[in-house]
């Protein structure tokens, strides 16, 4: 048997239940089943007891999980390099976690290819990102939006467009007898006073400042003082006191809506459980002023539940094809340029109270057979741009065309550590 291309990841762990643990799951999951590849994995962003390597059941021999806080760091990677003489370094998440690994490119760009797949939440094209882009064998993109940016940035690089996808099979319609039976005991359980012919909409989000979720109650709070009280809910799955959010149970209590308006889910649900929420609800809800793509409205079409969304970042490419919509859409009614000293300059899209309203309104009135529709359509269009299938295809061919061109170690192609410039 030939030995496996050995592939080292950095990026959350791919057991966790964030949206880069999911699709960096998933990428494994996709060349595991080739038999060709094995895995090392840096496994960070969630707080770890056992530093200790890890196998699991999943994937056995061929994936070897390294528990790190944050994403790692030099030392750490190098080590890994000498030890385990990996073939390819694929990192993703946000460009901001990465300077660090960037600063020692030259040390690993020398021996392997890298693979950046790229999220970034809005324009301006953010040009300070140029050295970073170009530090890269090939940066993949997981929305239009930055794919479009890294374009404008660095036109040369060999860059392409792959979004996140959602496994159909497990977030899926579920029959409507089993829906309402887990309804009921659902809300029974936790001692609310739903009615099983309220409007149900949910929000599954980190609970973060960008999240918008004390806007989110706020304003929730104003819609059922139109409607009334007692004819819609909220479900919200979140930590109510991330250090990176406000306290959402305060909130609450202050606006008085803790009385079954709305639900606080806190506890970490493997996927079909959450697949149930989904069809529990009438509707999900995202207004995150900046969002890279946004896993949970993607999962809530394949479950064909409509969504809310602000129309920024991966979101926009959700709700609508370009002909048809499957949900509501809220144009941006603010767009403030931002930044800190690590971001100089990037928009935040803030939508307007009385619209986003308006859309709850159009959800909750409208017919049964309307929304089941919306939520139909929904689905084909997860199943027709981010099937499962797709993904994995995609990452396989990929990964397979750079292996090949460019080899690794003794057999590296096509990385030169210098440019010659005209003066």
């Amino acid at each position: 048997m030939s030995k496996k291309t050995k592939i080292l990841v950095i990026a959350d762990h791919p057991l966790s239940p964030s949206g880069v643990g999911t699709q960096t799951k998933y990428f494994i999951d996709s060349l595991v089943e080739t038999g060709r590849y094995s895995f090392l994995c840096l496994g960070g962003a969630v707080r770890h007891q056992d530093y200790k390597p890890q196998k699991t059941d999943i994937w056995g021999e061929d994936v070897v999980i390294f528990p790190v806080d944050g994403y790692g760091n030099p030392e750490t990677v190098r080590s890994i390099i000498r030890t385990e003489k990996p073939d390819l370094l694929w990192f993703m998440t946000d460009p901001r976690f990465y300077e660090w690994l960037w600063d020692i490119e030259n040390e690993i760009r020398s021996l392997m290819p890298m693979v950046y797949y790229h999220v970034w939440d809005n324009y301006p094209p953010p040009h300070f990102n140029a050295k970073y882009y170009k530090s890269n064998d090939k940066v993949v993109c997981i929305s239009k939006v930055t794919h479009d940016i890294v374009k404008a940035v660095a036109p040369n690089l060999d860059s392409c467009y792959l979004p996140h996808a959602v496994n159909s099979d497990i977030f899926k319609k579920i029959d409507e007898k089993e829906v309402l039976k887990f309804r009921e005991i659902f809300l029974k359980e936790e001692e609310r006073d739903f009615s099983t012919d309220r409007t149900i909409f949910f929000w599954n989000n980190r609970n973060a400042r960008r999240k918008q979720s004390g806007t989110l109650l706020w304003w929730f709070k104003e819609f059922l003082d139109k409607v009334g009280m007692d004819q819609a809910a909220l479900i919200l799955h979140t930590d109510p006191r991330d250090p990176n959010g406000q306290p959402l149970d305060t909130i609450l209590e202050h606006l008085e809506m803790d009385q079954g308006q709305i639900y606080l889910s806190t506890g970490k649900l493997p996927a079909e459980n959450l697949a149930v929420l989904y069809n529990l609800a009438d509707c999900t809800v995202n207004i995150a002023d900046a969002e890279g793509f946004g896993l949970a409205t993607l999962e809530s079409l394949s479950c064909e539940t409509p969504i809310i969304v602000n129309m920024t970042g991966g979101l926009q490419e959700q709700v609508t094809n370009g002909e048809e919509w499957f949900g509501v859409g809220i144009e941006p009614s603010s767009k403030a340029v931002i930044g800190s000293q690590q971001v100089p300059y990037i928009y935040e899209d803030r939508i307007n109270k009385e619209e986003f309203i308006s859309a709850m309104e159009k959800i909750h009135y409208m017919k049964k057979e309307e929304r089941d529709k919306l939520g139909q359509r929904g689905r084909e269009h997860v199943m027709s741009r981010y099937n499962f299938d797709n993904y994995q295809s995609s990452w396989v061919e990929m990964i397979d065309e750079i292996v090949e061109r460019c080899g690794s170690w003794e057999n590296r192609k096509g990385y030169k550590p210098w440019d010659l410039i005209e003066v």
